[in-house]
């Protein structure tokens, strides 16, 4: 692997990371309720599917998933599904108190950020069918392969930081937060319609 190609990976994650997608709603919606601690805990779920792609992407199993249209399928409906749950529950929730509200985001952002992720179809086309462009099959494959995964997690926890830290602080300038807590829940039905509507 050259560093074209390294430069070449880096400049589409960087285009694909300002692209709001279901990880960056979920992220989004996660620091307008919770504040930007917890929204990191989901932006780190959301790594650590990455990394969980990655690593099936070397084993070349992730391309099985992709050949699969029913997987696929299945992998699509169970994110979108799991994504309106979590936002349709926001949008009816009754208003808690903040304590409240951060034992209860400790535990649960990080595993929505990785389910998330790890149903995310577009994850999965990327990993599958873009990333094995970027490797070179004549030299060491799995060296590559971290490569390339470092500089996208160098590249994608910067760009979902920045948009927690402004979500965050809209959250903080707001008068009533139950109407935040009705916004992060139409973001997250948003997400997961997008999911719904990712095709093969």
């Amino acid at each position: 692997m050259n560093a074209s190609a390294i430069l070449l990976f880096a400049a589409m994650e960087l285009v694909l990371c300002f692209t709001p997608g279901p990880a960056v709603l979920l992220v989004v919606s996660q620091a307008m309720r919770h504040g930007f601690a917890a929204s990191m805990r989901g932006a780190l779920g959301i790594l650590t599917g990455n990394a969980i792609y990655f690593a099936l992407s070397a084993a070349g199993l992730g391309a099985l998933l992709l050949a699969s249209k029913s997987t696929f399928e299945l992998v699509r409906w169970i994110g979108a599904g799991y994504l309106v749950i979590l936002g349709v529950r926001m949008l009816f929730a009754q208003a808690k108190s903040a304590s409240d509200e951060v034992v209860v985001a400790k535990p649960r952002t990080f595993v929505d950020g990785l389910i998330t992720q790890l149903a995310n179809p577009k994850a999965v086309v990327f990993f599958t069918a873009l990333l094995p462009q970027f490797i070179d099959p004549h030299g060491p494959v799995t060296q590559q392969f971290v490569i390339l995964g470092v500089v996208s997690t160098i590249i994608e926890w910067p760009v979902l930081a920045t948009y927690a830290i402004l979500a965050d602080r809209g959250r903080r300038l707001a008068a009533r937060m139950h109407w935040i807590e009705r916004c992060a829940g139409v973001l997250l039905v948003a997400a997961g319609l997008k999911l719904a509507a990712t095709r093969a």
